[in-house]
């Protein structure tokens, strides 16, 4: 399956049992075709055939997206696919597999503030600012970063944490892997980051 397939097959990709023809029609496929792309997604863990449905999970459509990148697909064109809830709920889920307690959206008052996804573990809180769309100039990151860190500050003003480090998750790879110390993770290196929280956690940004 060519990337340009792969791209068109995100538009097929509704929560839900969702027949063939209905996936051919919203990928602008033919149902060979269509049924080719389904079988390479399964192949990669996204959808399940059952009662001649395909049913698909909420994050089915970020992972086939990250799949995409993953293969070389445009990051532009992938992303005018997605919505910023799809990226922050699977962030939140991945998060969640690895024990942490999560919650989504927070906003505080005085001075309004919005945290995207804060994913508390063994008392040590990482706040994340989540950046779905594409590529962002370094100075566009550095402003990015410098917000989340006020965002952490605020946060540990207020909630009764051990520490907190503030982070950015992106859809793709940056060349910057740290600003002022605080991590830029793309998201599928977001499972492997939280794997190795704790034995890394005196490289970030603590604030407490």
């Amino acid at each position: 399956m060519n990337l340009q397939t792969l791209v068109r097959a995100i538009q097929g990709i509704i929560p839900g049992g969702i027949s063939v023809i209905d996936f051919s029609m919203a990928t602008q496929t033919n149902e060979d075709t269509a049924v080719k792309i389904l079988d390479n997604l399964m192949q990669n863990g996204i959808g399940t055939y059952e009662n001649s449905l395909i049913q698909f999970e909420e994050h089915d459509r970020l992972k086939t997206s990250i799949l995409a990148i993953t293969m070389g697909a445009p990051i532009d064109e992938v992303s005018r696919f997605l919505k910023w809830q799809d990226f922050e709920s699977l962030t939140a889920e991945i998060l969640e597999n690895r024990d942490f307690d999560t919650v989504r959206n927070v906003t505080f008052t005085k001075p309004r503030m919005q945290i995207d996804v804060i994913g508390i573990k063994s008392g040590v809180a990482v706040l994340i600012d989540c950046k779905h769309w594409n590529r962002m100039s370094q100075s566009a990151l550095e402003q990015a970063v410098k917000k989340q860190v006020e965002r952490t500050k605020l946060f540990v003003s207020k909630e009764k944490v051990q520490a907190a480090i503030p982070a950015i998750v992106t859809l793709y790879q940056h060349e910057t892997r740290f600003v002022e110390r605080v991590p830029i993770i793309p998201i599928h290196q977001l499972d492997a980051f939280c794997e190795e929280f704790y034995g890394n956690i005196d490289g970030f940004t603590l604030e407490t």
